[in-house]
């Protein structure tokens, strides 16, 4: 059976083709820039590779665009659209109403559209590439599968803010998390390398890229989570700021008068790595400016090393017995150095690096922990597609 997963935003979509047979990727491609005056399309599968820069107006046309490619007898990946079975689709929040992925009905869009004010930048797109998807795919059975759904665990002491009661009640503030699932992949995949039942194991993992968040994991279940609201909550970012006191904002507000849109663009576009080093969000940049000696570089990533370590801290005070911690994204599982910063001095909680494995490790599944290291360090990339193929497929047999 093939099933296709499609991440829709607003002015791009990211698609993967997988025959869950065996569960091989067959295609993925990207299209971007959506409604600029020169768009970019790209495809990879195994015998053929496209790169196209035209004008891609909107969303129709960018599904037609890569509707036609999976079909191009030059990739032979796909020979009739209507192999694809299933079609999971990206949906970034959930609210409190969907705890697991669900096959889609308008009822379920019409609840998508309803927590569209808790992700106005997300969940919009995302409903987008949805009815396009069920225009384009009569005949398929589609899927939302929410990057929220696996914080569902969280006990209301963890998920609560200390705001008036009524705020969650009446607008539904409280912490959601994201990323969940590629925390979930993590968790589900350090629980076969570490020989336990997923019911048993207790892992900090870390989703490091340029949005980042950790999870602490009891039992397989998530019971804490960094980011809150919105993703701007937790670790220091590419370009977010993460955890600060929040009186900061009135006081910036006022002495540079900067309004709320201004101040919202402000935190999540050009703070965090971006806002400390002056120079850069990309983690490569700002590692190779620090070995050249610039101070603010070295500045942004020894503070993004020291928050991941305060939480490590605080999810093992949480958990009580820790099996892993777990390391993923594009920043876990590349940066050596950075792996390196984050796990020096937690010795005295059973945490020991092996720097050998460390600094052969990139962008592999391992353990990279000393062999006497009581709470090992765990590499695994994630496949966030793999397993929302994995989530539309049980989900369309049910």
């Amino acid at each position: 059976m093939k099933a296709l997963v499609i991440n829709c935003g607003s002015s791009s979509i990211k698609y993967s083709l997988f025959d869950m047979s065996n569960e091989k990727e067959l295609a993925r491609g990207l299209v971007e820039k959506i409604g600029e005056e020169e768009s970019v399309f790209t495809q990879k599968s195994k015998k053929n590779n496209i790169k196209i820069s035209q004008k891609v107006k909107d969303h129709k046309e960018a599904f037609a665009l890569f509707t036609k490619h999976l079909l191009n007898h030059k990739t032979d990946v796909l020979a009739n659209i209507n192999e694809i079975k299933v079609i999971g689709h990206r949906v970034v929040h959930g609210g409190e109403k969907f705890y697991k992925s669900t096959l889609v009905d308008e009822k379920v869009i019409k609840i998508i559209e309803r927590y569209s004010s808790l992700a106005p930048l997300h969940n919009p797109p995302n409903l987008v590439g949805i009815r396009e998807a069920m225009n384009y795919f009569p005949n398929s059975k589609h899927v939302a599968v929410f990057d929220t759904s696996f914080h569902h665990t969280m006990p209301q002491v963890a998920y609560m803010y200390a705001l008036p009661y009524h705020w969650y009640k009446k607008y539904g503030i409280r912490r959601y998390g994201f990323h969940g699932t590629s925390h979930r992949y993590v968790t589900i995949r350090a629980s076969e390398l570490l020989n336990k039942p997923i019911n048993e194991v207790n892992l900090i993992t870390c989703h490091l890229g340029n949005g980042c968040s950790m999870a602490a994991i009891k039992n397989g279940k998530s019971i804490d989570t960094s980011m809150g609201f919105t993703p701007l909550e937790g670790l220091i970012m590419g370009t977010r700021c993460g955890d600060i006191d929040t009186a900061i904002l009135f006081s910036i507000a006022e002495k540079e008068n900067i309004g709320l849109k201004e101040m919202d663009k402000l935190l999540n576009k050009k703070s965090g790595l971006l806002g400390v080093s002056e120079l850069s969000n990309d983690v490569r940049t700002l590692l190779e400016s620090a070995d050249k000696g610039n101070k603010k570089a070295r500045l942004a990533l020894d503070m993004f090393a020291y928050r991941i370590k305060k939480y490590i801290g605080a999810y093992t005070a949480v958990l009580n017995k820790v099996d892993a911690v777990v390391l993923t994204g594009g920043i876990g599982d590349k940066a050596k150095s950075v792996r390196k910063n984050i796990c020096q001095g937690l010795e005295y909680l059973g945490i020991e690096l092996d720097e050998s494995k460390n600094n052969n490790c990139f962008e592999q599944e391992t353990v990279i922990s000393k062999d006497s290291s009581k709470i090992k360090l765990l590499v695994i990339p994630t496949n966030e597609e793999l397993m929302i193929a994995r989530d539309s497929i049980k989900i369309a047999n049910e």
